[in-house]
């Protein structure tokens, strides 16, 4: 299963034309995407948690009965907030290879994009340690948020941590190709694009090079 953490990181892509294509551009195409990957966030909240119905069917964040007096703009903002985040560790675990080209001279610093997954991911509970004074170590369970949209938030920052620690990252790399600014999981160590269009255009390109320099 496709990571939704990988997901949200491609939505930064190539247009085809030259230029980037951002596909949580508007707050309408962020609620687009989350209802197009349900099931990403299902799989990590259980069919249960508040932005689901009995069915586990995900409902579209923008309901009020799901997301009570918060408009589109603030689930959309946290979403880029959190693609900044993924992108910029993402960056760091293709390294030493270059990163996406998208973003590379803008990214996030690593410190702080450290904090905000493992705050987000914090909404959907955890264990803390305590150590008091003259007492020993113990733990707590750190509640779960009800607010669906720090649920979403959180499932995002979850998933990030699970494939950061997990043997995806190992396969992790960023597109090579002229103007893709793709990240992908590499199927084969002799696996150089994303896909074979991207393979095909780059040796296309590099026989046109050859030729015109000789």
């Amino acid at each position: 299963m496709t990571a939704l953490a990988l997901a949200l990181a491609t939505t930064i892509k190539h247009d085809g034309y030259g230029g980037i294509a951002d596909l949580l551009s508007t707050p309408e195409e962020a609620t687009t995407w989350l209802v197009d990957h349900e099931h990403l966030v299902t799989h990590l909240l259980g069919p249960t948690h508040p932005a689901a119905r009995g069915s586990g069917r995900f409902v579209r964040p923008d309901r009020p009965e799901i997301v009570p007096d918060r408009p589109d703009t603030v689930l959309h903002g946290e979403l880029l907030r959190m693609r900044r985040a993924v992108r910029a560790l993402f960056a760091r675990a293709v390294a030493p290879g270059p990163p996406s080209t998208a973003d590379a001279d803008r990214l996030m610093d690593v410190d702080s994009a450290l904090r905000l997954v493992n705050r987000a991911a914090r909404r959907l509970g955890t264990r803390e340690l305590e150590w008091p004074d003259g007492g020993a170590p113990v733990t707590r369970r750190v509640s779960r948020t009800q607010d669906p949209v720090e649920l979403l938030i959180g499932a995002i920052g979850r998933s990030t941590i699970d494939f950061l620690t997990g043997p995806d990252r190992e396969r992790l790399r960023a597109c090579p190709a002229a103007r893709c600014v793709k990240y992908f999981l590499q199927d084969d160590p002799r696996q150089t694009w994303c896909s074979p269009a991207c393979g095909n255009r780059e040796r296309v390109n590099r026989h046109y090079r050859k030729r015109t320099a000789g």
